[in-house]
């Protein structure tokens, strides 16, 4: 019995000795493990601020460099003055005859109303006007708020009668046809009816957006809104302005996309690693855009000038249509790169946590898995969105019964294409550079083989199923 008892303590106490070991030689190779992802760390963060650093230096100092001097020079027809009114009555009138082949106008379109100027030299003055006409226009009834556009500003005679005309205006259309015809083709001079005013609308929908934002994304749709702002400060401070003085569209674009994306990722998500690798993916697969796009855009003879807004710009300034076209690309571009940069970024850090033991093969392969998903979505949107854009001018071209191949051939359309092909090519770029660089740096060991059993806790249940 003592033999036994000897024994059994021999075999209790050897049994002991074999957890301790087991348990120091887990203690040693996690402490081993955690110096090495310490070490990783560092030299992750030290790589990534050697390339951020300088990046984020130079957007600043071509962004100084760059900055509007507000010497651009103010387009054609910039004179013309939008006015707040309010429409006070609606008159009826004949339409008239249609052109040949023409649509008839819709009878609510047709005769004048009756607008009260609510800003400017002429307050409070009553002014009778013609409804537009014309494919889209909208209705107008009393009491709804408008936009007037100012043509010609009236002399003093002209503006001494402007009063008898808002003390008389109610009794003009009992002078007789002639008489009120008169006071139009006068008021006319200077006014003209616009569109509706539509700033409570687009108030009403800012205020529902920003709320929408901050319920669900709570301090992170706080931050969301804040890189838009910043965002829209850059485009309408610097981007437009710069192309207006006559800077080079290609680099004023590259530069307010820099500043944005440098501003707005880490704003909205952060001074991490996990931002920081989302930040060189954008910024490499941009970069891919921006030489595919100039090659893509030379090679077709494409000269930016497609529409009226562009030949104006064109033929009134000193713009490179070519390079703006360029330029547009890569805003673009930058819209729909962060959104699958910052997917794939935080998509591999999620992964590395939740199996610390892959290595960067498999996280890669994960990470690419998810991506290539991720594309072929999004690559649907940015189809979808362009035929959305020019849904009007392909109803145009099939209306007019053109070939396939002399459509697509079209500078616009062509254009369109082009932004399209070169679009998707920068977002296919920027999976696998992302996914890679996020893998690098958040990969726990090189061999996800070399994790010893003893790291594991030492439990029955678990040395059961290891035996």
């Amino acid at each position: 019995m003592g033999a036994g008892h000897g024994h059994g303590h021999m075999h209790g106490h050897g049994h002991a000795d074999g957890q301790g070991h087991a348990h120091a030689h887990a203690h040693a190779h996690g402490q081993g493990r955690r110096r090495r992802e310490a070490g990783a760390s560092r030299r992750a963060v030290v790589a990534t601020l050697a390339v951020l650093v300088p990046l984020a230096v130079a957007t600043v100092v071509l962004l100084v460099w760059l900055w509007p001097s507000g010497r651009a020079a103010a387009p054609a027809g910039a004179g013309l003055d939008q006015l707040d009114g309010t429409v006070v009555a609606v008159h009826p009138g004949p339409c008239g005859e249609s052109p040949e082949g023409a649509a008839p106008p819709d009878p609510a379109t047709c005769g004048h109303a009756t607008v009260r100027v609510e800003e400017g030299p002429d307050v409070g003055r009553d002014v009778r006007l013609a409804l537009p006409r014309g494919p889209g226009t909208r209705r107008f009834t009393a009491g709804d708020d408008v936009v007037l556009i100012r043509v010609g500003g009236g002399d003093e005679e002209g503006d001494g009668s402007a009063a008898d005309q808002a003390a008389g205006g109610e009794t003009a259309g009992e002078a007789g046809e002639e008489a009120a015809g008169d006071e139009a083709a006068g008021d006319e001079a200077e006014y003209q009816l616009s569109d509706h005013d539509r700033t409570g609308a687009l108030w009403l929908s800012a205020v529902a957006f920003a709320l929408a934002v901050i319920a669900f994304g709570r301090w992170r749709g706080l931050t969301a809104l804040a890189g838009l702002a910043i965002t829209f400060v850059l485009l309408l401070a610097f981007v437009i302005p710069g192309i207006l003085e006559g800077e080079p569209p290609m680099l004023v674009a590259i530069v307010g996309a820099a500043a944005i994306m440098l501003t707005v990722l880490f704003l909205t998500h952060g001074f991490t690693l996990t931002t920081s690798m989302a930040v060189l993916g954008t910024l490499a697969s941009l970069t891919v855009t921006g030489l595919l796009a100039y090659g893509a855009i030379t090679f077709a003879e494409l000269s930016g000038v497609t529409d009226d807004s562009s030949f104006m710009l064109g033929f009134s300034t000193r713009i490179d249509t070519q390079g703006l076209l360029l330029a547009s690309v890569i805003i673009g571009a930058l819209g729909v790169l962060d959104d699958v940069t910052v997917t794939q970024a935080v998509t591999v850090t999620e992964l590395a946590a939740a199996n610390p033991a892959y290595g960067w093969r498999r996280l890669y392969r994960a990470g690419s898995r998810v991506g290539r998903a991720h594309i072929a979505s999004v690559i649907n949107t940015i189809i979808l969105a362009y035929a959305g854009a020019s849904l009007p001018l392909l109803l145009l071209f099939s209306v007019g019964a053109q070939p396939l191949e002399e459509v697509l051939t079209t500078p616009v359309i062509a254009q369109e294409i082009i932004r399209s092909v070169v679009g998707t090519l920068g977002l296919i770029s920027a999976v696998p550079i992302t996914t890679a660089l996020a893998a690098l740096v958040a990969t726990r060991r090189d061999d996800p083989g070399d994790q010893p059993a003893a790291v594991l806790p030492s439990t029955p249940s678990l040395r059961r199923a290891r035996s």
